[in-house]
């Protein structure tokens, strides 16, 4: 039975990560801050596009900047930008506890993406038919809805989702072809019924302030007290002025 990265050189898992890569590399490349971090899937640079100068590899397997488990990410909370999760709820035991942890060490604002497939498509009927047996029909298919509510609760905001390879999952390539219309007329006519779905979320602080710079007090303070002063002064004069000889 192949593993998890022998699927991903089969025709169904190039067909697949064309588009998933192609999607991250037109997200990330406008996201911004110091450190980037990429759970699992570490044969995939799906942070090539991104300019954050701090980009790590992180996961339980292949070759990452350090070995984890996503559950209980070994990082310092609030100290991260960017968190990318290709498929890491789906094949994780806790996936709710993988939100937690996301949420965790993400800064005030921190961007969050998340790959998965989707149970509301044909992939997902396929799984049913299949009993979960062999990769990557064993996942766990979490829906949409349910990943939103999760995200609400831990004050995540989702900022956009997408849906991706609405071609039936077929192994061989001829009829990956052949049912390429669907991909090109999905989105139209079956927009929920995407083989794999896309998330991006926004971490939020209620309740947060600004706080401006200490220059920024004290100019603010400096003009206030001029302010003060000069309608003080201004104040005295026409009382000067009132109190002076009256004439007819």
């Amino acid at each position: 039975m192949p593993d998890w990265n022998d699927w991903w050189e089969s025709p169904l898992g190039q067909y697949v990560i064309e588009r998933e890569q192609a999607y991250f590399d037109h997200v990330v490349a406008n996201l911004f801050g110091f450190h980037a971090v990429q759970v699992g899937m570490s044969q995939f640079d799906l942070l090539r596009a991104n300019r954050m100068p701090h980009r790590i590899k992180l996961g339980r397997i292949g070759t990452v900047d350090l070995h984890c488990d996503p559950a209980n990410l070994p990082l310092e909370s609030g100290s991260i930008d960017l968190i990318v999760l290709p498929h890491v709820l789906d094949f994780n035991a806790n996936p709710h506890q993988v939100l937690r942890e996301a949420e965790r060490v993400l800064v005030a604002d921190g961007q969050l993406l998340i790959a998965g497939f989707n149970p509301w498509s044909l992939w997902g009927g396929k799984r049913l038919w299949l009993r979960r047996q062999g990769i990557p029909w064993r996942a766990h298919f979490l829906s949409l809805p349910r990943i939103k509510d999760w995200l609400a609760l831990l004050s995540f905001e989702v900022n956009d989702n997408q849906l991706a390879c609405y071609a039936p999952p077929f192994l061989q390539l001829q009829w990956l072809h052949r049912f390429g219309f669907m991909e090109r007329v999905g989105q139209r006519w079956w927009p929920v019924a995407g083989g794999i779905y896309f998330l991006h979320a926004i971490k939020r602080v209620q309740g947060m302030r600004l706080i401006t710079p200490t220059w920024q007090q004290y100019k603010l303070r400096a003009r206030i007290a001029a302010l003060a002063e000069r309608q003080s002064a201004n104040a005295g004069t026409h009382q000067k002025g009132s109190s002076g000889p009256q004439h007819e």
